[in-house]
């Protein structure tokens, strides 16, 4: 085997390790937000349903709580309200995992890529 299939092999790995994350995340974390949310009167955003857009905002703004946000898309002070420290894992594991298969597709690409 070769460093192409290596990387290739990796690539589906890291598939399957992604659709993990985002399943764990999405029926842990977001679930148990939008619940506590929706307790405080406060519903997700209508726009949103099914396309999954705000996952990465809540995994963001669990993951980094300090920094200044002007616009998002989900309310930011009731995720940092809600959120509880297996929620700091969970979004950890979910951003790990896609920035983990966008730099081994990105090598793939720079080197095996088009011509």
């Amino acid at each position: 085997m070769n460093l192409y299939d290596y990387l290739m092999i990796g690539i589906l790995v890291f598939i399957f390790i992604l659709a993990i994350a985002l399943f764990c995340f999405s029926r842990i974390t977001v679930k148990h937000i939008e619940n506590e949310m929706a307790k405080a009167g406060k519903l997700p955003p209508e726009w949103d349903k099914g396309i999954g857009a705000r996952l990465p905002a809540y995994a963001l703004i669990i993951l980094f709580p300090n920094i200044n946000r002007h616009a998002s898309l989900v309310d930011v002070e009731s995720t940092k309200r809600y959120a509880r420290k297996i929620d700091w894992y969970l979004a950890l594991f979910f951003e790990l995992s896609f920035v983990t298969l966008i730099v081994i597709m990105a090598l793939a690409y720079f080197l095996y890529g088009p011509e």
